[in-house]
């Protein structure tokens, strides 16, 4: 039996005001119940507002996602009974999201078949304890983007490569902080098998069992390399695996019954008579994606390219923490002219990742100066370098002094940072 994956990853958006309402959305350990209003809990003839920083940077994710951006969109009801959704329906998006279909390539190459990015309201949180339940009502109406993938996976590595790349993005582009500790980001997997003649002739299973709030991608692991096992064991008896939303349990290392899971048509969707149609101009569009950041593939290529870092040492501050740590990268590189020292000291000693810029240009140059090459070693590299890059040298020669500073880096490179900058510089302005 082959694995047929499909995922839903929700990203709580670090807008100021929730989505709907006035209340503040920073609810990090606040006091229970202590940011509501009204709108988010639901109460008779309170209206909601549509929040438009929150439908910016929805826009900007899905922009970084390749996504069709709709110029109309509107917003539905989405009718079903929870005791954390106070209204009895969830404000949320189906016909006309904001994002339509897009994709976001993997590292191997494979292309990650997205179907849309849409904006909803968060629910409140449920706590159980002693046969009873309480209700927070302060994450009830947070901002909510949901990105929804085709079941296009058919390995689980794959799948956590993606997640977190959407997070490293979503970072970047300061649309949330993605933390998945508070909640930030939650992750849920449509798990179903198929054999490998179904798979050749495109044909999808009958059936989707759905884990819901994975919050770790090394438990989304677990939980699909489970229900692989769990789903094949039932076809091996003569069973077909229930529709059904499911649980992680880590204490259990297994996935535990929830309840049926529903189709489209139980939620009775129809648009939110109460929110007005969005229409975006193609002008709004256009600027937006002005606007866009760097993004974690077009840095590697820079990092690569100007400061001659190795495609893993790039990779490295391209992603999770690492991204937090290229200004402070960049700093140092251009106090000590060695950005592969650089880099190798931020990746490899995680103790000096916090100090200052001149405390870090120091542990690089004391390094450095312990690994020094000689004259005649770094002559040897300077004209393969010179050898290996014809059209930067005739830069260099045309007046662009930024020639010169890469061809500075492919020296560093080559000897993985033992060199000493400066007798490079003057041994290419000698060479050249």
């Amino acid at each position: 039996m082959k694995l047929v994956l499909g995922l839903e990853i929700h990203i709580q958006v670090n807008a100021k005001h929730k989505m709907f309402c006035g209340c503040l959305a920073d609810i990090w350990q606040a006091e229970p119940n202590s940011h509501t209003c009204p709108t988010c809990l639901g109460l008779p003839g309170a209206l909601p507002v549509p929040n438009f920083e929150a439908v910016q940077k929805a826009h900007k994710l899905g922009m970084v996602l390749n996504c069709v951006i709709n110029t109309n969109s509107h917003f539905d009801r989405k009718h079903y009974f929870y005791p954390d959704l106070p209204k009895g329906y969830q404000i949320s998006q189906y016909k006309e999201p904001l994002c339509g279909r897009g994709c976001l390539e993997l590292n191997s190459g494979y292309c990650v078949d997205i179907e849309r990015v849409h904006l909803e309201e968060d629910t409140a949180k449920s706590f159980h304890a002693d046969g009873k339940t309480l209700i927070d009502f302060n994450k009830s109406g947070i901002a909510l983007i949901e990105i929804v993938t085709a079941p296009c996976f058919g390995q689980v590595a794959d799948a956590v490569e993606f997640c977190k790349k959407v997070q490293d993005i979503a970072r970047v582009c300061d649309v949330s902080d993605a933390d998945m500790e508070k909640g930030n980001m939650r992750l849920e997997a449509n798990i179903s098998l198929r054999t490998a003649e179904m798979e050749q002739a495109g044909i999808l299973p009958t059936y989707k069992v759905e884990v819901k709030n994975i919050n770790s991608f090394r438990f989304m692991e677990k939980a699909v390399l489970f229900e692989l096992n769990r789903q094949t064991e039932l076809f091996d008896s003569g069973q077909t695996p229930k529709q059904e939303n499911r649980g992680w349990d880590e204490k259990k290392q297994g996935t535990v019954s929830q309840r049926t899971k529903e189709e489209a048509h139980d939620y009775r969707y129809f648009p939110d008579p109460d929110i007005p149609p969005l229409h975006f101009s193609s002008e709004y569009i256009a600027k937006l994606k002005q606007s866009l950041p760097e993004l974690p593939h077009q840095l590697k290529t820079r990092l690569v390219k100007d400061y001659g870092l190795k495609p893993a040492s790039a990779e490295f501050f391209v992603s999770g923490l690492g991204i937090e740590l290229v200004p402070k990268f960049e700093r140092v590189a251009m106090l000590t002219n060695d950005p592969v020292g650089t880099a190798n000291v931020l990746i490899n000693k995680a103790g000096l990742r916090t100090s200052s810029s001149e405390d870090l240009a120091k542990e690089v140059v004391q390094k450095r100066s312990s690994h020094t090459l000689t004259v005649s070693e770094l002559t040897e590299v300077v004209s393969k370098v010179i050898v290996a890059n014809p059209e930067v040298v005739a830069n260099y020669k045309g007046g662009k002094e930024s020639a010169l500073q890469f061809l500075v880096g492919q020296c560093m490179r080559e000897t993985q940072g033992k060199a000493d900058p400066r007798t490079i510089i003057d041994l290419l302005k000698q060479t050249v």
